[in-house]
């Protein structure tokens, strides 16, 4: 059985193509459609009410197209909106969170852990208590970065002031023992070369959006709603809801794709 419909991906802004980078290359047949609430981004200092009102104008606008999986490629919507909207929807639902720990709890050899993420992420303490759940006796250390969004998504994650942002805001961590640190925000993988640099070679990075894209494949497979080779992938797709300029410039550095199509689209007034 052969399921040509799209997987669709949301998140805050630009920080979910780093999972479709992933998905890219490890779902090769699959069609793609991504949607980025870029001119409402960052969903981290908002109140999850807000979030959630958010996320659900993203994803109705993806069902409408008919996607036949939805991934929350956004930590803090992952946080606070995914189970009701798992509950809801007819098709899989997944997100980014408990793929990031169950790979965090594999890595860490002195169980000392750390998580990075919005304020959002951070305040829901979804990270930590998912961890707790696998291995009670983990310290787990938390720290919100709200800075580091918005340098992503001013495409300035290759400047100096990336660099000197990051090395500020991580310095508590650097007392702290830990051996593996969870990027828990999708658009941290950006960052990723400047906070390997700062947190040094024997700190294991965990990329949890990418974690993810192994759990999507095992749906498909599970649910026998894979394309097929024979169809290969016909669509790649992305929506933004801010300048699709900036959105194009962010998604051609990043991916292995040379003409990326981007629509502007309103949600919700925006």
């Amino acid at each position: 059985m052969t399921d040509k419909r799209p997987i669709g991906f949301i998140d805050s802004g630009v920080g979910g193509l780093t999972v479709v980078k992933e998905a890219l290359k490890q779902l090769p047949n699959e069609n793609i459609l991504y949607m980025g609430d870029t001119a409402r981004c960052p969903y981290g200092p908002r109140p999850a009410e807000q979030v959630i009102k958010f996320t659900w104008e993203m994803t109705n606008h993806l069902v409408e197209q008919g996607i036949k999986m939805l991934v929350i490629a956004c930590n803090t919507a992952t946080a606070v909106a995914l189970e009701k909207i798992k509950e809801t929807l007819p098709i899989p639902v997944i997100g980014v969170i408990l793929p990031g720990t169950r790979a965090a709890v594999k890595k860490t050899k002195n169980k000392n852990v750390g998580i990075i993420g919005t304020l959002g992420t951070v305040k829901s303490g979804a990270y930590e208590t998912a961890l707790k759940e696998k291995v009670p006796e983990l310290v787990v250390t938390s720290l919100a970065c709200p800075k580091f969004v918005s340098v992503v998504e001013s495409n300035e994650y290759h400047s100096s002031v990336a660099k000197k942002i990051v090395a500020e805001t991580l310095t508590p961590l650097l007392s702290k023992n830990i051996d593996t640190l969870v990027l828990g925000c999708t658009h941290y993988p950006l960052l990723r070369p400047i906070i390997q640099n700062v947190m040094g070679e024997n700190v294991t990075l965990i990329d949890s959006g990418a974690e993810t894209v192994g759990e999507v494949s095992m749906l498909l497979d599970y649910f026998e709603i894979s394309n097929s080779p024979k169809n290969g992938r016909e669509i790649c797709r992305f929506y933004t809801t801010g300048s699709a300029k900036l959105f194009k410039e962010i998604a051609e550095d990043w991916l292995p794709i040379d003409h990326v199509k981007v629509e502007h689209i309103d949600l919700g007034g925006v």
